[in-house]
Parts: C-alpha cells; sequence; structure tokens
C-alpha cells in the first residue's frame, strides 16, 4: 500500500504516531519518527526496528524543524507523506488557566503543526500527502477545553487552507479526528493504575460506541488518508470518535 513511500511522523514516539508508525512500516513505507523526549525515541526505535530513522526535535522551535527537514531530505531525498501528529492535551479551565499554559498548548498545536509542514513542505514530492491530527473537540463545546478546542479547530481550518495552497504541487491535505483514544496523553502523573482503568471505563461509557479508541484505530485512518487509496479526497476530516461527537 505504501512500498517506496517515505513518511515522516511527528510525536511519533508513543500513542497514536507509534501505531501509526508501526502500520505504515508494515506496509512498506520507509518512516522517519520524530519526538522532544530521546529517552521515548530510543525506546520506540527498539520496538520498530533499527531502519527506523528517530529524530529529535521539538515542534515549539522553527529552527529545530529546518534541522529535522534537513535531516529527513539527507537520508530520504524526498517525502511523500507527513503525518503532523504531535500535540499536548490538557483542561484550561477560565478561570484557573495560566498564560504559560495557554501558550504551552497553542505553541505545540498551532505553532509546532504551522512551522512543520512550513519546514517540510519544500521536500515533499508533488502528489505526496500531508495528514494532520485533529480531534472530535473541533466540533463541540466541552467545558475546561476552550484552548484544546481551539487550538484542534485551528488544525481543522489548517487542512482547507493548506490543501488550497498546496493545490498547484497536487500535495493533497487531510485531517484526522479522533475522539477518546487510550494512549499515555491520557495518564496522569503518580496516578495507580486501578485508578486509570477507572478513568478509562468512565471515558469510554461516553462515546455510544461505549468504549475508548484504540491507537491502532486511528492508524488505519491515517494509512488510508496517506494512500493513494484515498486520492480523491481533499481537505476533508475523517472522524474516527466512536460517535462521540454525535451526541
Amino acid at each position: 500500500m505504501l512500498n517506496g513511500k517515505t513518511a515522516l511522523i511527528t510525536g511519533g514516539s508513543s500513542g497514536i504516531g507509534l501505531a501509526t508508525a508501526k502500520l505504515f512500516l508494515e506496509h512498506g513505507a520507509r518512516v522517519a519518527i520524530s519526538g522532544r523526549d530521546a529517552g521515548k525515541l530510543q525506546a520506540a526505535r527498539e520496538l520498530l526496528g533499527a531502519d527506523v530513522l528517530t529524530l529529535l526535535a521539538d515542534v515549539r522551535s522553527r529552527e529545530q524543524l529546518q534541522q529535522m527537514a534537513g535531516a529527513v531530505q539527507q537520508e530520504f531525498g524526498e517525502l511523500d507523506i507527513l503525518f503532523a501528529n504531535a500535540g499536548v492535551a490538557f483542561g484550561t479551565p477560565l478561570t484557573s488557566t495560566t498564560e504559560q499554559q495557554y501558550d504551552e498548548l497553542m505553541d505545540i498545536n498551532v505553532k509546532g503543526l504551522f512551522f512543520s509542514i512550513q519546514a517540510l513542505e519544500p521536500i515533499m514530492r508533488p502528489g505526496g500527502s500531508i495528514i494532520l491530527n485533529t480531534s472530535w473537540l473541533n466540533q463541540v463545546g466541552a467545558p475546561g477545553r476552550a484552548l484544546l478546542s481551539a487550538s484542534k479547530a485551528a488544525v481543522r481550518s489548517f487542512a482547507r487552507t493548506f490543501s488550497a495552497e498546496l493545490l498547484e504541487r497536487r500535495i493533497r491535505v487531510n485531517a484526522v479526528s479522533p475522539g477518546a483514544i487510550e494512549t499515555p496523553i491520557h495518564q496522569q502523573s503518580g496516578q495507580s493504575a486501578e485508578a486509570y482503568r477507572a478513568y478509562v471505563e468512565r471515558v469510554g461509557a461516553q462515546a455510544p460506541i461505549g468504549r475508548m479508541g484504540r491507537p491502532e484505530e486511528i492508524a488505519a485512518a491515517v494509512l488510508f488518508l496517506a494512500s493513494d487509496a484515498s486520492s480523491y479526497m481533499l481537505g476533508a476530516e475523517v472522524v474516527v470518535d466512536g460517535g462521540r461527537s454525535e451526541l
């Protein structure tokens, strides 16, 4: 499905990004992953295999993103697929959110995604595919999630505007919109296994399908958007949320 293609996944050392890297490799792609934690990148490389290119980069740094693009170009020559997946998620209640929290969330989820695409678009082949990771929260009003929802709404908008802007180069831009997915991003520091399982059950029950999603289920949608099977899709959003945004 991806034989002979090259792919980069930002935030690829855990969760959805790691599951997508594994699936891309199974379908014949050459894969690079980036992240800002060297230990997690090393663990991911041990899991995925030595052929995976691991790149230490913080998406908040335009300079590091440019260096990342240079490393990808040196290793792969050109890039066919970009999964802009790096992001953070935490609550931001109106009355208690600090400026530091605002900056962290928006700098990673919005600024980081914008400059990731700016850095990597020049090395992408015509006919390539860019997939952006948004969220079911871009469609609903969730109390205490104002900034996360706004950041993901910006990502959804990027899929539309970049698909128009990159049309001349035949680079397709689409978005995948996960619901609540069981990944490390949901586990709090110091949280017991029992408390985390209770959280998973509680959040999963809020979706019509009755459970949280699995990273592999999002990876399957990303694979579809990355492949020629989605060749007639442009600026679209594939919602994979167990029906959560329909409530």
